[in-house]
């Protein structure tokens, strides 16, 4: 039986550095043996489908083809299709009455401590807003995310040691649930 799951590269195709492209992301994924790859937008988002362990394991072999094909390392967080679901199901911010330039999500390689987020003065950086989900950050920055003080803030790497974090846009989010469910 396979599974579909999702690949989320961190940190390239950015300002012309850490260069991915698509197609030789997809023949990546095809040649660890994954089945029905797709990717979407040029920054590091892989659907496919695999009967091949768990998403630990498949992170593993993704980042070290990733690693042996580029020449530099990237870090991935992997997600099976009945999780992209449930991050959307448990969106605790009005989704359908923002514009999805307001609304993102960072998916982080392992649990989220909220001990890490407790000496963050939310109030602070209102109106923007973040809540904590299931190895998820959920930011509602009504002037969006290249205007956030805040996201600058939730990007900061000492908040998530020893995991991989990486941010997507709500339009990005549910398009990766069509994607892993059609």
């Amino acid at each position: 039986m396979t599974t579909s799951y999702a690949v989320l590269l961190r940190g390239i195709n950015v300002g012309g550095r850490r260069k991915v492209p698509m197609a030789a992301l997809r023949e990546v994924l095809g040649g660890l043996g994954h089945d029905d790859v797709r990717t979407h937008l040029q920054s590091g988002n892989a659907v496919f489908r695999s009967a091949q362990g768990d998403e630990r394991t498949l992170r593993a072999g993704i980042e070290a083809a990733l690693l042996e094909r580029f020449g530099f390392e990237v870090g991935c967080v992997v997600r099976d299709a009945a999780y992209l679901r449930a991050v959307v199901d448990a969106c605790p911010f009005d989704a359908d009455a923002l514009e999805g330039r307001q609304l993102h999500v960072t998916y982080v390689s392992e649990p989220v401590d909220p001990e890490r987020f407790a000496g963050l003065d939310a109030a602070a950086y209102l109106p923007d807003e973040f809540r904590l989900g299931d190895r998820a950050v959920y930011l509602y920055a009504p002037d969006g995310v290249g205007r956030s003080k805040l996201a600058v803030v939730l990007g900061r790497p000492a908040l998530f040691p020893g995991s991989v974090a990486t941010s997507r846009n709500w339009n990005t989010v549910v398009k990766l649930v069509e994607l892993t469910h059609g």
